[in-house]
């Protein structure tokens, strides 16, 4: 499960995707467009900073901007670097592997065999999916509603 953190992390950084280019907005304005902690979202932003995700300059014009364009990131990559490995159990993780301590037959076990299948289509989705794309979903989701009639 999406933990806050990642939650949040993902409002940010779709809230910075949609920022003009050279633009920066300071921590305040984010936590308060998107209800989140500041503080929460200061320890946040450090972490996806620390990722190479985001840039930070202090003082006058100084705020939060992407380190790369929003096409070129990977939701996945952010969640991972929020989060964690996407598998629901280390036995499943490509990232993070550990075998179960009460697994017999880890080949043969039934609940591993469903959560990587849970985890390759949780990867599947979100390693395919950039922050610009993200960000577009509802425009598109709006516009895929609209009925013309002639």
């Amino acid at each position: 499960m999406l933990t806050n953190k990642g939650k949040y992390g993902l409002k940010a950084m779709v809230h910075l995707a949609g920022l003009p280019p050279g633009a920066r907005i300071g921590v305040a304005e984010i936590a308060e467009a998107h209800r989140i902690p500041k503080k929460f979202l200061d320890a946040i932003l450090g972490d996806l900073r620390n990722a190479g995700f985001v840039h930070s300059k202090k003082g006058p014009g100084g705020g939060y901007a992407l380190a790369r364009p929003a096409e070129e990131i990977r939701i996945g990559h952010v969640v991972r670097a929020l989060d964690g490995p996407l598998a629901p159990l280390p036995c499943a993780s490509r990232t993070a592997y550990r075998p179960c301590e009460d697994c017999a037959d880890e080949a043969a076990c039934s609940v591993r065999l469903t959560m990587l299948a849970v985890r390759n289509s949780i990867a599947g989705i979100l390693d395919n999916l950039t922050l610009e794309q993200m960000r577009s979903l509802p425009q598109a989701e709006a516009e895929a509603s609209l009925t013309y009639h002639i």
